[in-house]
Formats: C-alpha cells, sequence, structure tokens
C-alpha cells in the first residue's frame, strides 16, 4: 500500500486507498470540495485548479463520469503519496491547503433530486413479517423475485451530525382504538448503506453497467417513526412514518476504493428475471456498527444482504425512469442471521417488548429525546488493511408543537 506524507494519515482509516469526497466551509467562507485524508480535508480547487471543485456540490464534478473521477482520484494519489521523486515538491504545494477536520463545517455532498429506498436484506424483511404477520408467510410472494422499495423525500435528506426532531403523525395507542394527532412513541433507526449517481440515464433508457452510473456510497440513517408507519402505510406503503428525516455521511467513499471490498452476491432462489441477474461481484463485505449512546448495540454485515445494488439500479431503471446527478437510493435496513446483527430497534428490541441494555443502567425499546445513534462502517483495503466510511450521526430532539 503507498504511504502518504500528510502527518498520521496513514495510522488512520482515511488513507490514499480510501480519498472520501464531502463539501466544506471554514467561516465566513462558501463551501467548496475537498477529499478527506487522515484528520484533514485537501481543498481541491486551488490544488487541481478546477472551479468545479470550488462549488456547494459534487454535481458537477459526478455529472463528468467515470473516467474523470478515476483520472482524478489518482492524479490526488500520486499528489498525496511518500514514495515518489516528485514528493517534495507536491508536498510543498499542497500542504498550505491542508486543513484540519475541527477547523470547518461539513454539509452535504450532493444535490439531490430523487431518492429511494429499498428493502433487500432477506433477514430484516423476515423479521418485520414475523413480528406482523405472525403464523403467516414471512415474506410477499413477490420479495425474492424483485427488489422492492419506494420513492422517499429528497428535500428531508440531512447531513450527518444533523439534530432530528421527533416527528408527530396520527397513531393508534390501542388496537381498535381511535387514531390521534401526537409525537411517535417508536422512534427508530434503520442501518442502511446509500448509493450516490453520478452519470444520468435519459428516459424511457435503462441504467447499464453500474460502476458507469454509481459514483460512490454514504452510509445512511432512514430515521423511522414505527406507530405512525403501521397506521398509514396500508394500501400505499411508507409515507409520514419515513418521510421527516434521512441522515447520511459527509464523506462519500469512491467505488473504486471499495475493490477489495467487492465479493459475490448472496445466492438467489428462484433464478431472477434476466434484467436482474448479475454480470459482476458487486456484494460488498462491510462491517457496520450501531452504537447508541457510546453503546454498540449491533454489528449488522452488508454482504448477507440478498439483493446487490446493481440488481438494484436495474430495477430502478427497467420501467425507463430516469436517474440524474446526485440521486439517491438505499439498500434497507442492513440485518443479519443473529439478534446482534439487527439493523433497526424494531428488531433488536422485537418492537418494544425485549428493551435493550446500555451501559449506564438505561433500557431502550425506541429512541428517547436526547438520545444520540452513531453508524460507522469499515471494508476491507490493500494488503490486509481497513478504510472508513464516513459515519453518520444524530441526536433526537423534542417535539415542541
Amino acid at each position: 500500500m503507498t504511504s502518504t506524507w500528510v502527518p498520521g494519515a496513514d495510522a488512520t482509516p482515511y488513507t490514499v486507498a480510501n480519498l472520501p469526497y464531502g463539501i466544506f466551509s471554514r467561516p465566513g467562507e462558501p463551501a467548496r470540495a475537498g477529499v478527506r485524508i487522515g484528520d484533514h480535508v485537501l481543498d481541491l480547487a486551488p490544488v487541481l485548479h478546477d472551479e468545479v471543485f470550488a462549488t456547494g456540490s459534487l454535481n458537477g464534478f459526478l455529472a463528468r463520469g467515470r473516467t474523470a473521477w478515476r483520472d482524478t482520484r489518482r492524479l490526488l494519489q500520486r499528489l498525496l503519496a511518500a514514495d515518489t521523486r516528485e514528493v517534495s515538491a507536491n508536498r510543498a504545494a499542497l500542504e498550505p491547503h491542508l486543513i484540519p477536520l475541527r477547523q470547518v463545517r461539513l454539509h452535504l455532498p450532493v444535490e439531490i433530486g430523487d431518492y429511494v429506498d429499498f428493502y433487500c436484506s432477506l433477514e430484516h424483511a423476515s423479521n418485520v413479517g414475523r413480528m406482523f404477520r405472525p403464523g403467516g408467510e414471512p415474506l410477499m410472494p413477490n420479495w425474492r423475485h424483485l427488489p422492492v422499495g419506494y420513492h422517499g423525500r429528497s428535500g428531508t435528506v440531512v447531513v450527518s451530525g444533523t439534530p432530528i426532531v421527533r416527528p408527530r403523525g396520527q397513531r393508534v395507542e390501542a388496537p381498535g382504538g381511535e387514531p390521534v394527532l401526537a409525537p411517535t412513541a417508536k422512534l427508530d433507526i434503520e442501518a442502511e448503506l446509500g448509493f450516490v449517481l453520478g452519470t444520468p440515464t435519459r428516459l424511457g433508457e435503462n441504467a447499464g453497467d453500474f460502476a458507469e452510473h454509481v459514483f460512490g456510497v454514504v452510509l445512511v440513517n432512514d430515521w423511522s417513526a414505527r406507530d405512525i408507519q403501521a397506521w398509514e402505510y396500508v394500501p400505499l406503503g411508507p409515507f409520514l412514518g419515513k418521510s421527516f428525516a434521512t441522515s447520511v455521511s459527509a464523506w462519500v467513499t469512491p467505488l473504486e476504493a471499495l475493490a477489495e471490498a467487492r465479493v459475490p452476491g448472496r445466492a438467489q432462489d428462484p433464478e431472477p428475471l434476466d434484467y436482474l441477474r448479475r454480470s459482476e461481484p458487486w456484494g460488498l463485505d462491510l462491517t457496520m456498527e450501531v452504537a447508541l449512546n457510546g453503546d454498540v448495540v449491533s454489528t449488522p454485515p452488508y454482504q448477507e444482504m440478498y439483493w446487490t445494488p446493481d440488481q438494484m439500479l436495474a430495477h430502478l431503471t427497467v420501467n425507463g425512469a430516469s436517474v440524474r446527478t446526485g440521486d439517491l437510493y438505499a439498500s434497507g435496513t442492513v440485518s443479519g442471521a443473529e439478534p446482534s446483527q439487527r439493523g433497526s430497534l424494531l428488531e433488536i428490541t422485537w418492537n418494544g417488548t425485549e428493551p435493550v441494555k446500555l451501559s449506564d443502567g438505561q433500557s431502550r425499546g425506541f429512541l428517547e429525546d436526547g438520545d444520540t445513534v452513531t453508524i460507522t462502517a469499515t471494508a476491507p483495503g490493500p494488503g490486509g488493511t481497513r478504510i472508513a466510511l464516513g459515519e453518520v450521526t444524530g441526536t433526537i430532539l423534542p417535539n415542541a408543537r
């Protein structure tokens, strides 16, 4: 693995093998694009002499396509590497544009036109089915034939660190009771992986090669109000119980940085239709952690997902729906076979009936005001190393209305 001249960076999971992109600002200055190296952000516009990086969004860069993504990444790796002949000159040129992370504010990295959320974990879908359809078949008949999804609300996708106000809506407090308008009593999280679109498609066109369209990944927490969701979702599916907030990482990890994490997707039975058949290994070996008030309560394994991201994109566009630069789609809750691998409190506590115990002696069925949830993940890097995805975190605020 190539080392870097940036002090301390090789001892972090943000080495030159990673280099995630984000949008940052310093006090009194406009937002601009950078890459993370160690505990610093490199300001790209003055380093690469390219004004596309001087804007408050990565969309302009992402729209340039896969060749530009690859060439820019390789140039940055050469400029930051410690083992080149030009290292002294590169360091002198770049060091003035390295900014400690503690001095910057991070922003939403892309302008999101559309947001779609899928439901791709066999274990998550089965757990939910067993909870709400006891004695029946956990999966609906279509689940093994296509990646089920719903269209979310892009305007409420927020960057990691944004406080989350407890939503209110209609909910029924007792079986058979009348609905009331009240703050949710079952506020939940969903640990997910999101995919950021770079190259768009035209209306009526199907997406081709996954890696030609998807630039990179972000961690996602799709906050959910389970009691609001349970009352409203029949017959059209998720609405206000899901649309109040979705948190994403400030850093977008390029697909190219995940080369060592690629694994074959999970075996599927029955074999899907032709348009959903995999041509490349786009399963991803990611180790995720969900922490509630600092206590790790779950370690969901992403590589166990039934539907892979290339299949999600194929299904998203098979009807001719277009995708645009900056669009986001997410995997749905990541859950594994073990109780310790469930990616939502709904599953961890079995709808609140088996509260999780925290180290301070408290317990939780669902989230309370003041709680902080942080989702992190790492992936294999070159030479046995690990790279990190940008964390996604949020703290619950009370509903004051």
